[in-house]
């Protein structure tokens, strides 16, 4: 699939990289782990939107908008990276939080909701958890629309065909440095909320010719609607990009038993997983996406599901900027 296609903006040099966890591969047991450093990504903190703002700020810009506007939970890291890249293109920034616990958000609180106010966001909007975002984006849009801006709404995770070309260009990538390193994976693990990430990685990974398994762990859905959802953004970008899907449904493969009590809220098994990279490898990883995916794969490891001897790739997709909004957690 050839992305030049399609509008885009730079935000990191190079590709990121894919390092070997030795310390934390013989903690675990089993498989040898390896990392895809996404959260080294550029922009402020790094981590998989970036990716996704390339092109989601490159059709902004090629429509001439002037301010952006998304959505997320209290501490998301999608709307930090999408004030950040606003920062950068000389663009404002207005955010939609919804509060998955209520009273959760705080102006003066720290993480994420920090840095929206040193990054300068313009204004932000709080509805409650199970609001209709959509209408509350809308809301939003039209508010500045009649301010004379012109506005650009970007979906909740940037998680649209367009964003989705984000980890297309990933799973590129990934072939392209395991064909480099002739590395086999047998395996490659990510968390899936808005399945964006999920769904452009297999997209981008089928159409390099690697056929490698991915293994999402829902931080968000019940696994049969997270599969629906991955499916049917795959199907889309594949349309969105004028390419055969080269995805079948059963290739689709989430696991949601690592997801707890519901989306955002905190597990002992993530907190452990926390612990033990940070301790292993100096990784950072954060409570809502990678510190629950990191959790899937260690119990899938020490249960043999990936056995020893097998490579299995992690894709750090970032977020530890929230992990300074719940220190109590891991002391």
């Amino acid at each position: 699939m050839d992305l030049k296609q399609f509008p885009r903006r730079r935000y990191t040099a190079g590709a990121t990289p894919v390092e070997y966890l030795g310390n934390f591969s013989r903690a675990v047991g089993g498989p040898d782990i390896y990392v895809k450093r996404d959260d080294l990504l550029g922009l402020t903190g790094g981590g998989n939107k970036t990716r996704k703002l390339e092109f989601l700020v490159g059709d902004a810009l090629a429509r001439g908008a002037d301010t952006l506007i998304t959505c997320g939970a209290v501490q998301s890291n999608h709307c930090r990276l999408t004030l950040a890249a606003a920062v950068k293109e000389g663009l404002k920034c207005r955010l939609v939080l919804t509060e998955a616990v209520p009273g959760s958000y705080r102006p003066d609180a720290s993480g994420n909701v920090f840095l929206y106010h040193l990054l300068g966001v313009e204004r932000i909007t709080v509805v409650p958890w199970g609001a209709d975002l959509l209408t509350a984006l809308a809301e939003a849009a039209a508010e500045a629309a009649a301010e004379g801006r012109r506005p650009y709404i970007i979906p909740m995770g940037g998680s649209n065909p367009i964003g989705a070309l984000g980890y297309v260009a990933c799973g590129q990538e990934i072939a392209a440095q395991a064909a480099e390193t002739g590395l086999a994976f047998d395996n490659i693990v990510v968390a899936g909320g808005s399945a964006g990430t999920q769904g452009g990685l297999l997209l981008g990974l089928r159409s390099a010719g690697c056929a490698v398994p991915v293994t999402g762990m829902s931080v968000l859905n019940p696994r049969a609607a997270q599969e629906k959802l991955v499916f049917d953004l795959v199907t889309k970008t594949a349309d969105y990009a004028g390419v055969a899907p080269r995805v079948a449904r059963e290739e689709i493969v989430v696991r949601d038993g690592y997801l707890g009590p519901g989306y955002t809220l905190p597990t002992e098994a993530m907190v452990a997983a926390v612990k033990l990279l940070a301790a292993t490898e100096g990784i950072l990883l954060d409570p809502s996406y990678t510190g629950k995916a990191m959790a899937g794969l260690i119990d899938l490891a020490r249960k043999g599901v990936f056995p020893a001897g097998s490579k299995i790739l992690f894709l750090h997709t970032g977020g530890w900027p929230s992990l300074f909004a719940h220190p109590e957690l891991f002391r």
